[in-house]
């Protein structure tokens, strides 16, 4: 029998790692820099981003935040103000330590000696410390709170081993930062974005999450809590979609954030960031993406329909193209969850094929073709990226343009509830050590990837446990999902009792 032929190699089934890099590069979303850990994001890749940006951002703006911008370049002692921050991020900082360059004596260039900065300046892992320091200058009374404010930007956290949109050593994000009255205030906004992220990813990125509490050892530097959304993609791993952080007032007291009460009193207020950042689109390949390319959400696609003109012969050229024209501004004058559709004629002097097998490995929602023998028929046909590539539908041409956005709806929904079924598929409830370390260990030394998911297992709360299971399988506790019932149980660690069941997988 012969092996299937699929526009990407390895298959899923193969070798994921691979077959994920292959995926970005046949989808021209993204690839390496000269610059090590770093990532070139092409225009395919950062129309996705643009998407996601706006749509999150219009989110922000209904919730009443406001962007603004702060310093790429953070003081040291900044950091050192906040122990548990600091030491969180040392190893993951690049720090700036001169400001002027000069040809040395081999004639390459080198720092100046003489132009060593006073203070090192780390360049922005994230931004607690910087955007603290200026609200306790914004901060005088309770009058002046909340604060909520948003900020796009570029990230560096020296990654050692990167990976195009999952890790790399810089990376686009946005990160919410808020101050507040009182406790309650910051933890229902912390609590908010959460649910923000959650729906975003939902019904924007088809992708199904799990939302909870990080346990103590996973939660954000400095922070009293982490919330977060967790995905399970293709290989069953889980990746940090969002997070939600309660810092309570440990950046304010480091930062000096302090108000006059509505008593007089001096107090500090409390804060909380949280983000999202292109690991959102490396989560998107490895939730949809099959082995013969990406299959992008249409909610979020940089292009979602795709018009394909067939002009075998010179004098049909014309007529295919107006035609083509034609139907691309019948559709892009629907609707689509309130914005245009985004449609594209391509016309470049390609093979059919060629173009086709382009697109497929692109991701675009919806193909349209139209040749002679369609203008002749009155039809075109028309292809989703969510089913087979030879799965064509000849459908009338009077009227297509207005069952596009049906269409479109349906391959989201379809996206939605096929990650769905697979997570739910891969959640299994365990309650044993034994059935445990089984669900996590191979079972095929040359498939390492053929075996575990998501364990819904009891855990009693004891840091060396989650140790225990981190160093032996390289698992750990993803969240300590908020809809978790209380039930008697046993920690599947040590056997100790447990209130309620957490979930525990590998991660990326």
């Amino acid at each position: 029998m012969s092996e299937l032929k699929t526009a990407i190699t390895p298959r899923r089934d193969q070798d994921f790692p691979e077959w994920y890099q292959q995926v970005v590069r046949a989808a021209d979303m993204a690839e390496a820099s000269d610059v090590r850990g770093c990532m070139v994001i092409k225009p395919w890749g950062y129309g996705l981003w643009e998407n996601i940006q706006h749509q999150l951002d219009a989110k922000f703006k209904a919730t009443g935040h406001k962007n603004a911008y702060f310093p790429l370049f953070i003081p040291i002692s900044y950091l050192e103000k906040e122990a548990a921050h600091v030491e969180g991020f040392a190893k993951e900082c690049a720090v700036v330590t001169h400001h002027r360059l000069e040809v040395g004596p081999d004639g390459k260039m080198r720092p100046a000696p003489g132009a060593e900065l006073t203070e090192p300046l780390v360049v922005r892992p994230t931004s607690e410390t910087i955007i603290g320091a200026t609200y306790a200058k914004w901060v005088q009374s309770y009058r002046d709170l909340p604060i909520l404010i948003n900020q796009w930007a570029n990230v560096v956290r020296w990654e050692m081993r990167p990976r195009v949109f999952l890790r790399t050593a810089e990376f686009l994000w946005q990160e919410g930062h808020t101050a507040h009255e009182t406790r309650e205030e910051a933890i229902e906004e912390t609590e908010k974005m959460l649910g923000v992220y959650a729906e975003f990813a939902r019904e924007h990125l088809a992708v199904p999450v799990y939302c909870g509490e990080k346990s103590e050892s996973e939660r954000f530097p400095g922070a009293e809590k982490t919330l977060c959304i967790e995905a399970m993609v293709q290989d069953r791993k889980a990746i940090q979609a969002g997070t939600s952080h309660f810092l309570g007032q440990n950046f304010a007291k480091a930062s000096g954030i302090q108000f006059q009460s509505r008593e007089g009193r001096q107090e500090h207020a409390w804060t909380t960031s949280w983000g999202v950042s292109t690991r959102l689109i490396g989560t998107l390949i490895m939730a949809h993406a099959d082995d013969d390319g990406m299959i992008l959400p249409p909610r979020v696609a940089p292009t979602q329909v795709v018009i394909l003109p067939v002009t075998p012969k010179p004098d049909t050229r014309e007529a295919v193209l107006e035609a083509a024209h034609k139907l691309a501004a019948e559709i892009r004058a629907q609707a689509f969850h309130g914005a245009p559709i985004t449609v594209e004629v391509d016309t470049r002097d390609l093979g059919g094929g060629v173009k086709s097998w382009e697109w497929i490995k692109k991701g675009a929602p919806v193909r349209i073709e139209i040749g002679p023998r369609d203008l002749a028929q009155g039809t075109v046909a028309l292809t989703r990226r969510d089913k087979g590539p030879k799965e064509k539908a000849f459908v009338p041409a009077a009227g297509v343009a207005e069952q596009i956005p049906q269409t479109l709806q349906e391959i989201q929904d379809a996206l939605y509830a096929r990650a769905l079924a697979y997570r739910d598929e891969n959640t299994k409830p365990i309650d044993t050590r034994e059935d445990f370390y089984a669900f996590f260990t191979p079972k095929n030394a040359e498939k390492p990837e053929i075996h575990g998911g998501f364990a819904n297992s009891h855990w009693c709360g004891n840091p060396k446990c989650e140790e225990t299971i981190k160093t032996d399988l390289r698992v750990t506790i993803r969240c300590i999902p908020f809809d978790a019932k209380e039930e008697e149980g046993k920690c599947v660690v040590c056997g100790a009792p447990s209130a309620k069941r957490v979930l525990w997988a590998k991660s990326y």
